[in-house]
């Protein structure tokens, strides 16, 4: 097989939760457990921080591995979903996973893995770790699947755990309230390693001090220890973040909500430091001294890291913005946002899947713009006119369109030069249009 039939085995003779929702997500971590005995425990073989939370686990990921990568590591990264090409989930320095790589990994060990009638998302979790591994990773960024207690990447003991934020995701797999999702998140905590938490709600933080102290993990909060005062969103696209201890700290992300993962970051980075790791490459300097190094690093995310599809601008003239958005707490800040845009008309091309809150998010969608409903080749995706419907009920019109590509056509020939086109919904239809339309 070359890499295209590779990759698409993969997609198709597994159970994959991004293609087939709650019939392709597999609890438990027995298949990870085989597979990482088979290929002899890989993942002690490098140091690790691993990153929970319903939203920014992706952005905080991408932004510590730039950090990392400037500070002198060579730095293992690993996310999902990815957008346009599966390489993305594995990067090495930023360099996504070699081709030939995945293609002997399948080669070579699918007549293990197939009795085990494994996921997708194991065998990926195994080829990264069995991937960072054979290339003498120093340190690896392991974002989480789904969850954290049964993710099947929580069989690493990192030095550094991150849980960013809860909100009501995936309630069909961690429960239906927000303590319940806590719980599930809290079970990446590990005995003795440091917890850091972005934010937290009353009926969260209780849950994690008792898990902390369960695990005997020193717990701290990132908005107890803040670091960032404001960050303001720049014309020509990402922010100006003013820190207490930092100065001005530009960030090539866009979207203010990024503020409250940057100070996770940035408390995360201090810890790190105090914990002796950045002192591997930079002996004696606190975190305060790498100024420049956090400079280059969050200006740098997408030449460092290949990180993509958040608050991305992608044109001017109209300006042209995706956002991976996809659920009710990440759309309450997407939509203030929104609301906040300057332009003579606000074009937006929406898809959403089954799985989340549609009803939510559709209330949470500016009333003052041009729709263009669609849908990206997912099963699990929202008929486009079934959310034509949904947005009618609140007085929002738009037309529908059978393709991300057909939609964004329309919108960008409707669009004059100081209108303004966002593109979002699901990570799906971000990564078919930055696949298909850029």
């Amino acid at each position: 097989m070359n890499y295209q039939e590779t990759t698409e085995y993969l997609f198709n003779q597994m159970p994959m939760f991004e293609r087939q929702g709650a019939e392709g997500y597999k609890p438990g971590l027995d298949n990870t457990l085989a597979l990482d005995e088979h290929f002899e425990h890989p993942h002690r073989k490098f140091r690790s921080i691993h990153i929970a939370g319903t939203n920014g686990k992706g952005s905080c990921s991408h932004m510590i591995s730039a950090m990392l990568q400037q500070c002198g590591y060579k730095v293992g990264l690993y996310t999902s979903p990815h957008l346009v090409d599966f390489k993305e989930r594995i990067r090495i320095n930023g360099k996504p996973i070699d081709e030939q790589y995945v293609v002997e990994f399948v080669e070579d060990e699918k007549s293990f893995f197939e009795p085990l009638h494994p996921s997708f998302f194991e065998v990926t979790t195994a080829l990264a770790f069995k991937y960072f591994a054979d290339n003498d990773v120093d340190i690896a960024v392991v974002e989480v699947g789904l969850g954290g207690r049964l993710d099947c990447t929580n069989i690493i003991t990192p030095i550094l755990s991150i849980i960013t934020n809860i909100s009501y995701d995936h309630t069909q797999f961690l429960g239906d309230t927000l303590a319940k999702i806590a719980s599930e998140k809290a079970g990446i905590i590990k005995k003795n390693v440091p917890i850091i938490i972005g934010e937290s709600l009353d009926e969260t933080r209780p849950v994690f001090i008792a898990k902390a102290e369960e695990m005997e993990a020193p717990i701290h909060f990132a908005e107890d220890e803040r670091e960032v005062l404001s960050v303001e969103n720049n014309p020509e696209g990402g922010l100006t973040t003013k820190t207490i201890d930092l100065g001005i700290i530009p960030c090539e992300l866009g979207g203010t909500y990024q503020e409250k993962n940057i100070n996770t970051v940035l408390i995360a980075l201090k810890y790190l430091a105090k914990m002796g790791y950045l002192a591997d490459i930079t002996p004696g300097r606190p975190i305060e001294t790498l100024t420049e190094e956090l400079k280059y690093s969050l200006t740098h995310i997408t030449e460092l890291t290949g990180l993509m599809g958040r608050w991305q601008m992608v044109k001017l003239s109209p300006r042209v913005v995706c956002d991976t958005a996809h659920n009710v707490a990440g759309w309450q800040y997407i939509s203030q946002m929104l609301e906040n845009i300057k332009c003579a008309q606000m074009h937006i091309v929406f898809g959403m899947v089954n799985d989340k809150d549609i009803e939510s998010v559709v209330k949470l969608l500016p009333a003052n713009a041009l729709y263009y409903f669609t849908r990206a080749n997912n099963s699990r995706s929202i008929p486009e006119e079934t959310l034509r419907l949904l947005a009618l009920q609140r007085g929002i019109y738009g037309a529908t369109f059978h393709t991300v590509e057909e939609a964004y056509k329309a919108a960008q020939h409707a669009a004059k030069h100081d209108d303004f086109i966002f593109i979002g919904g699901s990570n799906y239809i971000v990564g078919e249009f930055l696949k298909k339309c850029i």
